[in-house]
């Protein structure tokens, strides 16, 4: 799991992963109350480098975090959205 890019961002991110193996592969994105407010992929991908593109204008300022869930991998990263 890569920084997203820009961040901080307004109102749109891209996060970027490499997935290791074939696995069910889950990209999500939490407020700072561990509140689930997006879910950006939920399927299973094959070997590869990936992107997710992320749009922010319906939420207000603040951190948020985003997690990744591949097989037995689990990464999260923090990114800022400045309006």
């Amino acid at each position: 799991l890569f920084r997203n890019y820009p961040n901080p961002f307004n109102p749109k991110t891209i996060i970027k992963y490499e997935i290791g193996k074939s696995s069910l592969v889950s990209l999500k994105v939490f407020n700072i109350l561990g509140i689930e407010m997006a879910t950006l992929v939920d399927q299973k991908l094959n070997p590869g480098i990936y992107e997710a593109d992320f749009d922010g204008s319906n939420m207000s300022s603040g951190i948020y975090f985003y997690r990744l869930e591949a097989g037995n991998f689990i990464s999260t990263q923090k990114m800022v959205l400045i309006k």
